[in-house]
């Protein structure tokens, strides 16, 4: 299974693209089940909630989804750094000031998805989406970083940003429309599906448990 979260609205806004993209998920992707949470948009209790989730499920994968107003695309971050920082607190009041997600941990993990096959999947649709190198230091960022901690990046582990929505009525700022980002998203995932099954016919042939490819 695939183990899919997204977060409440935050700062003020009554919606969240990326809760309604979650609730409209479809229930597969590429023959994996996908397990669905939403997230407060809390520093400690998203993460708690997200690695809680993970050690239950054993998915094959984990693949976060968060709001980054103002930017223009979809957007899979390549890695999270270890620090916390709220211009705004987050839902439930806390605002740190440049604090560590982990004490003594690494300055920054790595995403382990398949970063480029995501952007080519959801380019091939004619959708925008680009790498991003800087997953903030919101809350976005701590989950992103905390989950890499908790597993180790040992299964397929990281986060994608999408921008605001139509709906949410920025109008001085970039967005997208929610069906499109849906379709984003979607592919995303089939990229991560297809990336899980070379995972494992790469492993099963490494075992001699099936002959090679001819």
């Amino acid at each position: 299974m695939i183990l899919v979260t997204a977060f409440e609205p935050f700062g003020g806004e009554t919606l969240n693209p990326t809760q309604m993209i979650l609730e409209a998920l479809p229930d597969t992707a590429g023959g994996y089940s996908i397990r669905k949470l939403l997230l407060p948009v809390e520093f400690k209790k998203a993460r708690e909630m997200a690695c809680a989730e993970y050690d239950r499920l054993s998915p094959a994968a984990v693949v976060m989804l968060g709001q980054a107003g103002g930017r223009s695309v979809i957007t899979p971050e390549t890695s999270g750094r270890n620090v916390m920082h709220g211009r705004i607190p987050d839902n439930a009041g806390f605002q740190p000031d440049h604090l560590p997600v982990v004490e003594n941990g690494p300055d920054v993990l790595y995403s382990t998805l398949p970063v480029g096959s995501i952007v080519k999947a959801v380019r091939a649709l004619g959708l925008p989406c680009e790498e991003s190198d800087s997953a903030g230091e919101y809350v976005c960022n701590a989950l992103l970083y905390g989950m890499l901690a908790h597993n180790g990046g040992e299964v397929p582990t990281g986060f994608i940003h999408v921008p605001y929505i139509r709906e949410q009525g920025h109008e001085d700022k970039p967005f997208m429309e929610l069906e499109e980002i849906g379709r984003g998203i979607a592919a995303a995932l089939e990229a991560v599906a297809d990336n899980l099954r070379e995972r494992f016919s790469r492993n099963a042939r490494a075992s001699g448990c099936v002959p090679p490819a001819r």
